[in-house]
């Protein structure tokens, strides 16, 4: 695309350089070359801006000022990283995909398709399941029986949906996920572990997207749910009948027990522990690495384990690290304490 026919399409508008030369490709800022565009929509990336070799850059008006080489053409716009985000949809389009039902696919008698589905090689389909409008199962998932799918979801290959499942529509699952499998759940006794029946499913509301090798729980006896718009990434476990809000963020290598309660536009930074029947507030941060065993506080944002407010954390391990000075000097006043005393 030329400049100015990818600035026109992105809302943005082009000052300097050469609007007529061509763009292959988008970079990153520190990377970028010629025939590409790229985007500063922070000030800590500013210094890169005079050494760029990029033919464009997305900038806001409020990061204008500075040195700017001479061939660049600055493409100025409200928000410079969505408008960059479109840019890249624009050069790097996902490749077309012959819609098509694979002979090599397994699908039941009973299951409904609807059109303009696709289903890969050595995928199948369960007895009473449907797919909806423009949905795609890639090779080798497994879609069980009662399952439900909306309109426009991608299930990437190997991912595997247990039986009474419900997706729906703009849900992206990619390759590993299991959704549905039992809980974990046991009870003890006379001196073994005897397994709770998990009869319950999973439901996944619009537009969310499950990360590689992400397994979510069905429930034990209702739902386990994630709501609308929410993003989970890869290698999480959610545990039975969780709930998880509308566009929560969950990080990689999560791992949430049973029966928790996740508040809509909480973020859990990657590698979080969560303990049993914990509440998450609403739009609360929990930060990585942290232990939760307790309910956290709508908008809180904690640290550590056990998690705490992250201002109280971040002062006790200060103190902790003077922890060795505080020590030597303990040992200074007992001598001297013990020569006052002889």
């Amino acid at each position: 695309m030329l400049i100015n026919e990818l600035a026109q399409l992105c809302g943005a508008i082009p000052q300097g350089g050469d609007a007529e030369r061509p763009i292959d490709s988008a970079a990153d800022i520190m990377s970028a070359q010629a025939r590409q565009v790229t985007v500063l929509s922070d000030g800590k990336y500013k210094k890169y801006l005079k050494d760029c070799r990029a033919s464009a850059c997305f900038v806001a008006e409020a990061l204008l000022d500075g040195d700017i080489p001479a061939g660049l053409t600055l493409l100025v716009c409200e928000d410079p990283e969505m408008s960059f985000l479109g840019a890249v949809k624009a050069l790097h389009p996902e490749p077309a995909l012959e819609r098509l039902i694979s002979p090599q696919a397994a699908i039941a008698d009973s299951a409904v398709l609807s059109a303009d589905i696709h289903i890969g090689p050595f995928a199948s389909v369960g007895q009473h399941s449907s797919i909806g409008d423009g949905s795609t199962v890639d090779a080798g998932a497994r879609i069980g029986n009662h399952v439900v799918i909306g309109k426009n979801c991608r299930i990437h290959p190997n991912a595997v949906i247990y039986d009474h499942s419900q997706i729906g529509n703009n849900v992206i699952i990619h390759s590993g996920a299991i959704i549905g499998a039992d809980g974990f759940g046991y009870k003890y006794r006379d001196n073994q572990h005897v397994k709770v029946p998990h009869v319950g499913n999973v439901v996944i509301e619009d537009n969310v997207e499950i990360g590689a090798n992400t397994c979510i729980d069905r429930g034990a006896l209702g739902s386990t749910r994630i709501g609308w718009g929410s993003k989970i990434d890869n290698l999480v476990q959610l545990g039975h009948n969780n709930s998880v809000g509308k566009n929560v963020i969950i990080c990689g290598q999560c791992g949430i027990s049973g029966s928790c309660e996740i508040g809509d536009g909480a973020i859990l930074a990657g590698s979080v522990g969560v303990a049993d029947h914990v509440k998450i507030g609403t739009r609360a941060v929990v930060m990585a690495r942290s232990g939760v065993s307790q309910d956290v506080d709508a908008g809180a944002q904690v640290w550590g384990s056990p998690a705490k407010d992250r201002k109280t954390a971040w002062r006790e391990l200060a103190a902790l690290a003077k922890l060795p000075e505080l020590m030597q000097k303990i040992k200074q006043f007992e001598s001297r304490l013990t020569k006052l005393e002889d």
